[in-house]
């Protein structure tokens, strides 16, 4: 059963949180973070990728990234962030548009990630474990929240809606329309939450296998209790859970640069083999179609030969795609390592699609059908492996808003 630890959290002062808080490390490049950062002394972004302030071409892995991040952070504690006089749980509240969603942040024991209560549902690269291991260590901190999924409980949002009545802790809007709302929960409430979770039978990690890696890591390197929570050995990692049928999914389309060497009529001609192609919209309207961006039109696709529908993993739309066509016809096997075939978030829509392809920098797109909470949770309960970026949560938490100190 889940387990909560309430922690100090390490937080911005109310009137600099917006300045502080920056988007995951992990879904910006280099170029992008030092745009969003730039004349924001207090990003977050200065913390979580450092190397940012240092010259053009550094190593974002060098011994210097490191230093400066942690030199960085120092500077933060003492000019923006305040640390809670107390152990409790938060609460943390997505807005965007008429779409909301509030998670429980709390320590989550790295005990129950080892025997599978909080379960992962994709594999994680060691060279990106190594980097927020090394991160975590530099920092004793760990300055962005694992996102949680769990199915969800009435006894849990009850809590929930009694405790998001009070006066948040921090509340802004942040440059994207996503607004950002937290509330401190102690007292009677606070124990309430964690007498709930304890019913909860599993957490599905959504987004920040490589946090929840990388922790699992560090506390090998740590003292013996090393951690803010309260009743915790330092056994734990920072995370935000939410309810299952609150969180909204948007579906990681592809763009493929070319078309393996074959003509746009041959590959046509292939794909025909495989689907049947009717003028569609540029979003499926429904599981068991794809749809695709040739030649300044969008088709739909639906394969003539149906998945296994009992093979949640092997009948996802993403799946389909990939063995039906990527593979097959464009050759593409593995698109871990494949430099022909890149992702694009759906909260970029498809006009982004089409901008990649009219402009020659792809010469085919996909756009997918959203994977739902219920496959993802089926996939991995059944010891499954969801295909590569086959969900983009939306919208995500931000760093540097609740940090738990190591």
């Amino acid at each position: 059963m889940a387990s909560l630890y309430p922690f100090r959290a390490l937080r911005p002062r109310p009137a600099d949180a917006a300045a502080v808080a920056a988007v995951p490390y992990d879904v910006v490049s280099t170029e992008e973070a030092a745009a969003l950062a730039g004349g924001n002394p207090l990003s977050f972004l200065r913390v979580s990728r450092a190397e940012i302030e240092l010259p053009a071409g550094t190593d974002p892995y060098s011994r210097a990234v490191y230093d400066r991040a942690a030199q960085n952070f120092d500077a933060l504690k003492k000019s923006a962030l305040v640390v809670e006089d107390a152990p409790s749980l938060y609460l943390y509240r997505l807005r965007a548009g008429t779409h909301e969603q509030t998670g429980v942040a709390a320590c989550y024991a790295l005990d129950e990630y080892d025997r599978g209560v909080i379960k992962k549902h994709e594999r994680t690269r060691r060279d990106k474990e190594d980097d927020r291991t090394r991160h975590m260590l530099a920092l004793r901190a760990q300055t962005g929240p694992v996102f949680l999924i769990y199915r969800a409980r009435a006894d849990i949002d009850q809590i929930v809606a009694e405790a998001a009545g009070a006066e948040p802790l921090i509340d802004f809007e942040a440059g994207d329309g996503v607004r950002h709302t937290i509330w401190r929960v102690n007292g009677g409430r606070c124990d309430r939450l964690i007498e709930a979770a304890g019913r909860i039978p599993a957490l599905y990690i959504a987004d920040g296998h490589h946090r929840a890696a990388s922790a699992a890591r560090a506390r090998a390197q740590l003292p013996p209790g090393a951690s803010s929570c309260a009743g915790a050995d330092g056994s734990t990692f920072l995370a935000v859970a939410f309810p299952h049928n609150r969180v909204r999914i948007l579906p990681y389309n592809r763009i493929v640069k070319d078309l393996g060497g074959l003509s746009p009529a041959d590959f046509l001609q292939a794909v025909r083999a495989r689907f049947d192609l009717q003028k569609g919209p540029a979003m499926p309207a429904a599981r068991g179609e794809i749809a695709m961006y040739l030649q300044g039109s969008w088709q739909t696709l639906r394969p003539r030969a149906q998945p296994n529908r009992a093979d949640r993993a092997a009948s996802l739309d993403v799946t389909v795609l990939q063995d039906g066509l990527l593979a097959p016809v464009l050759k593409i096997t593995d698109v871990g390592t494949d430099t022909r075939i890149e992702f694009v978030g759906g909260a970029r829509g498809t006009d982004a699609l089409e901008r990649l392809v009219d402009s020659g920098r792809a010469a085919v797109a996909f756009s997918l059908f959203p994977v739902a909470a219920d496959d993802l949770m089926a996939v991995t309960d059944a010891g499954g492996i969801m295909p590569p970026k086959s969900t983009w949560f939306e919208p995500k938490l931000r760093d540097g808003l609740l940090i738990h100190v190591i």
